[in-house]
């Protein structure tokens, strides 16, 4: 059993929760996630590590509450226990003096930006940050990934903050510009798909952070299967990082949507629990 030290809300249906896990907290890496199921009946989902703290045990995640296992983890208070965290899995980023590195961030991704971006400038990086969401609303870690940025861009869909349009639409007009050393992207899929896209024909580097379907997180069931290079790789210990130029992300895409009705009859299932 895990308690929960903290479980609150950074933005419409977006929490930040941290919870007591010393083990992990000793080993975590930028990069790595881990694997929770909050009670005996639930579901095994992956969940990128945002930070750690060895001296106090603790390690912080953020989700976005779009499905049943996100919605009960919303549920669980501050002091109360899920059972079980696995982890930390996954290999770390590959971090080094690469020189100029751009980190886009989309969504809840953002979250999973930070401690990435965070290494790099640690490592002697010039960092430049640029993050996305549909509204001002939804950005989250704003001041965070400022503070580990020499330059920070952001993007709403709406304009009600920054550039109006994409994230991805910044990337471009910053390649026409400059070209940075390394790339990294994390976020939808479909945005990583965009972002690999417009730096290949600048021959830029890019890392994307791939959070497909995953039940135990080890290799053992196969079902994280995602196609690089032509090749078949299990993101939680091949990855969750490749080369963004070698993901087959319509491949990706499609296993994504593989369970989507299922997901939808569950959700409403729980949405009829809570209403009685």
């Amino acid at each position: 059993m895990f308690k929960i030290l903290s479980n609150h809300i950074i933005a419409p249906e977006i929490r930040k929760i941290e919870i007591y896990a010393p083990e992990i907290a000793k080993r975590a890496k930028a990069g790595q996630f881990v694997v929770i199921r909050v009670d005996e009946r639930g579901e095994r989902i992956p969940l990128t590590l945002v930070d750690w703290n060895p001296n106090k045990g603790s390690i912080t995640l953020v989700f976005q509450e779009v499905g049943v296992t996100t919605k009960k983890l919303g549920r669980v208070k501050k002091g109360k226990y899920i059972l079980d965290v696995i982890g930390p899995l996954g290999n770390p980023t590959e971090v080094k003096n690469y020189g100029t590195i751009v980190g886009v961030g989309g969504g809840v991704g953002n979250a999973c930006l930070l401690p990435v971006m965070r290494e790099f400038k640690r490592a002697g990086n010039y960092t430049v940050s640029m993050i996305g969401a549909r509204t001002s609303e939804l950005l989250i870690l704003e001041d965070e990934l400022s503070e580990v940025s020499d330059e920070l861009y952001i993007a709403t869909d709406d304009g009600s903050r920054g550039y109006k349009g994409f994230v991805t639409d910044l990337l471009k007009r910053f390649l026409e510009r400059r070209r940075p050393d390394l790339v990294y992207a994390v976020g939808p899929t479909i945005m990583m798909k965009v972002v690999s896209s417009i730096t290949k024909p600048y021959g830029v580097k890019t890392i994307v952070s791939l959070n497909p379907i995953m039940v135990d997180g080890t290799g053992m069931c196969g079902a994280c299967r995602v196609i690089v290079g032509g090749k078949l790789r299990f993101a939680c210990i091949d990855g969750p990082e490749f080369d963004g130029h070698q993901v087959n992300f319509d491949a990706l895409m499609n296993r994504l949507r593989m369970y989507k009705e299922e997901e939808e009859l569950a959700l409403s299932l729980l949405e009829k629990s809570i209403k009685r």
